[in-house]
């Protein structure tokens, strides 16, 4: 497992290109809490804005994750493991004030980009709203 990446997998580089040509600027691979050592795939800190592209296999997607034969019990642990720490991330995230995005990583970059825009620019406004509808969504 110390060969599978844990960042700028394909399926992340492409919704952070796609969120990019949009114009928007981001952290990578950021703790959006100081205190939470769990880290987010994209973060908007001035639109408190935590993105998550996660692995079909690793976070047990529902369409597309296939248990494995080989150490069966091993591997059901630990999607479980996973699929319970993400949860916890996004409870622990929305008691501090953020918004939590979390996408498949076979969903389509251009769709997810444009989803994150949308929010990010609806948080912006809502924290912001003497801005008159001028929103910087570079963080």
């Amino acid at each position: 497992m110390q060969g599978n990446k844990s960042r700028d997998t394909k399926p992340e580089v492409a919704v952070r290109s796609a969120v990019h040509a949009l114009g928007m600027r981001y952290r990578i691979s950021a703790r959006p809490l100081r205190d939470l050592r769990r880290t987010a795939d994209l973060v908007f800190r001035n639109a408190r804005v935590a993105v998550f592209v996660d692995g079909c296999f690793w976070h047990g997607c529902p369409q597309h994750h296939a248990q494995p034969k080989t150490n069966a019990t091993y591997w059901a642990t630990k999607i479980r493991g996973n699929k319970t720490r993400d949860e916890d991330t996004t409870e622990r995230l929305r008691q501090e004030g953020w918004t939590v995005l979390r996408f498949w990583s076979h969903e389509e970059p251009p769709s997810v980009a444009t989803q994150i825009a949308e929010v990010v620019a609806r948080n912006i406004r809502a924290a912001s709203p003497s801005l008159g509808g001028r929103h910087n969504v570079n963080d």
